[in-house]
């Protein structure tokens, strides 16, 4: 059974950090792209930030570019978000994702974890 369990939100004022982590267990780690996606109150989710199965490659959204870094640590079974510079506008549910495919993806994603919320006042 897989499982994603994503940690690290909460409330930050803009300007601040956050790191947010993905725990995955059941699957194959290393042969999974790996995704970052969030919700906000009224929109449809959108992706965030994915990575390759190496860590080698990886791909932004144009909003979050320059202020988000996506990683994996392959050999503890994790993958982070590290967000800086964070604005109001990037409050939202953030959730993993696992996608059976090496290359980076932005969509295809077959499992999701229950997410983990970001709250950045003004």
């Amino acid at each position: 059974q897989v499982q994603l369990v994503e940690s690290g939100g909460g409330l930050v004022q803009a300007g601040g950090s956050l790191r947010l982590s993905c725990a995955a267990s059941g699957l194959t780690f290393g042969s999974y792209a790996m995704g970052w996606f969030r919700q906000a109150p009224a929109k449809e989710r959108e992706f965030v930030a994915a990575i390759n199965w190496s860590g080698g490659s990886s791909n932004y959204a144009d909003s979050v570019k320059g202020r988000f870094t996506i990683s994996r640590a392959n050999a503890k079974n994790m993958v982070y978000l590290q967000m800086n510079s964070l604005k109001p506008e990037d409050t939202a549910l953030y959730y993993c994702a696992a996608r059976g495919s090496l290359v980076v993806a932005t969509d295809g994603y077959e499992y999701w974890g229950q997410g983990t919320q970001v709250t950045v006042s003004s």
